[in-house]
Parts: structure tokens; sequence; C-alpha cells
């Protein structure tokens, strides 16, 4: 059961939530204390079992007909296991969610209610926002963005253009991953009668959607202060990783796993980067 939800987790997936949450606390608190590590751990682990354990869930069905399903990329578990992984995302979480909240203020407490809120309604019957088109992108994007701007506001940021141009252009970038991802997916999808941003505009659309929401993510910070317009450079990779599928048929969108599969690693390339511009600014100041 333990090896069941470690891969139900993605572990591979963790740091996309925790390094967001704690670059955010850590540059507005300028320490680190208790409630970064606390708030650390969970966007580390539990909050990652929660997102991807109800996903692997209720998604159980179409999984069965996705042939990427079964490693890294999402688990395959018998049903036999759903009401434990379900319990299990509950336990793992609500310890975390109670410290936090108590400590937090009520503008932080909102954005960890809205951040927890999307988690659930994403796969969560009856909601479903994955099934949405293009709601399904933003509820994506909210994943990763919301623990960002949850360690701001716990962390008592002043949002000011520059700050909010950089949240906007990471969910865009949120956006652009979540549709260049749902591309691999329209096959088995339209097997499920499941809808998606994929289904609906169809594996060339979506990939052209993903480069100009990329684009649409640099531009923005290239607004931003010095060093802040670098890092528009590290939107270029994602958009050469997703314009050789510009013209892909719906029927090989498949072949786009391979595209995918950089991306999870072009990530780890990007946040070391990220973080060497993160401590020019802090020196900088």
């Amino acid at each position: 059961m333990l090896r069941e939800l470690l891969a139900t987790s993605r572990p591979v997936s963790w740091v996309n939530t925790a390094y967001p949450f704690a670059a955010a606390y850590l540059l507005t608190a300028g320490r680190i204390d208790w409630l970064a590590v606390v708030g650390t751990l969970f966007f580390l682990i539990p909050y990652n079992l929660a997102m991807y354990g109800i996903n692997d869930v209720f998604d159980h069905e179409s999984d069965l007909l996705n042939p990427r399903k079964g490693g890294a990329e999402g688990a395959v578990v018998d049903r036999s296991r759903h009401t434990g992984i379900l319990v299990a995302c509950a336990v793992a979480c609500v310890p975390f969610l109670a410290v936090l909240g108590v400590a937090g203020s009520w503008p932080a407490n909102l954005v960890l209610l809205l951040s927890m809120a999307a988690v659930i309604a994403y796969s969560a019957p009856h909601l479903r926002f994955k099934e949405r088109p293009f709601l399904d992108s933003l509820t994506s994007s909210t994943h990763f963005v919301s623990p960002a701007l949850y360690g701001l506001v716990l962390a008592g940021a002043h949002f000011d253009f520059a700050l909010v141009a950089i949240l906007l252009a990471f969910f865009l970038w949120g956006m652009a991953s979540h549709a260049f991802g749902a591309v691999q997916d329209i096959v088995p999808d339209r097997a499920a009668s499941l809808a998606s941003i994929g289904t609906v505009l169809g594996a060339r659309w979506t990939v052209r959607f993903a480069a100009a929401t990329y684009l649409g993510a640099g531009a923005l910070l290239l607004t931003t202060d010095w060093p802040g317009p670098l890092a528009a450079l590290l939107a270029l990779p994602y958009l050469a990783n997703v314009l050789p599928y510009t013209r892909l048929r719906n029927e090989d969108s498949a072949t786009a796993n391979a595209g995918w599969r950089r991306f999870l690693w072009l990530n780890y390339a990007t946040g070391f980067f990220v973080t060497m511009l993160l401590i020019w600014h802090v020196l900088g100041r």
C-alpha cells in the first residue's frame, strides 16, 4: 500500500509544488522558520498525494485505456485500493491544513482553501473540472501557482506590478503545460468519452495554444525589473519543445508523449536557473 501511495503521489512532480511555496515564502519573509518547513513539507508530499490520488481514483476507467499510465506519469491501482487512497489523502492533509489554518491569516487561509478546492474539483465526481475544456487548464495551473501565492500571502508580501506580472506569467506557463500534456491523451480520452482542451481543439490547435501561451508568459516577464527579464528566456526551451508538434494529427497525438517526458525533465533545469536568478535578485537588494 505504501508503494502504491508513493506511486500515486508521482514523486517526479513533488518539486513542482513545494518549490514555488518555499521560494515565495523565503523571499518574502527572508528567513526559514517553522511555518516555512511545515508549508514546504505539505506541498511536497500530502498535497501531491491528494492531487494525484483523487485523480487516479476517479480516472481509473480512462487510465485503463491509456498506455502511458501505470508508471511515473500516473498509477493504475486496483479498485480495492481506492477507498484506502482517499482515506490516506485525508489523513495526510488534514493535520497540515489544521496547523497552517491556525497559524495563517484569513487571506492566507482563503488562498489555501482555494488551492485545496481546485485539487478536489479537478477530479472529483460531479465537479470534474478536468472534463470542462479550458477550465481544465485553468484549474491545473491553479494547482501549481496557488502554492506560490499562498507562500507570498502567508509571509505578508506586498503585491506590486512586477510581482503580479510574475504570478500571471507562472499561471500562463501552467496553462500551456497542461494543454500540451492533454495532447497525448486525446485518443484515450475520446475513447472514454472524456472532454478536455485537447479533445475540443484537436492536437494541432492545442499545441499552438500551448505555444502562444508560453510566449505570453515570456512577454509578461519582460515587463518586470532586472533580472526578471532574463527569466523570459526560460520560456524558449518550452516553446522549442512544443513547436515540432504544431502539425500533429489527432490519430498520432500519442507521439507527443516524447515531448511531455522532455517537459518533465526540463522543469528541473528551469528550476535551477530560476534559483540562480532568485539568488542574484537577493544579493542585489
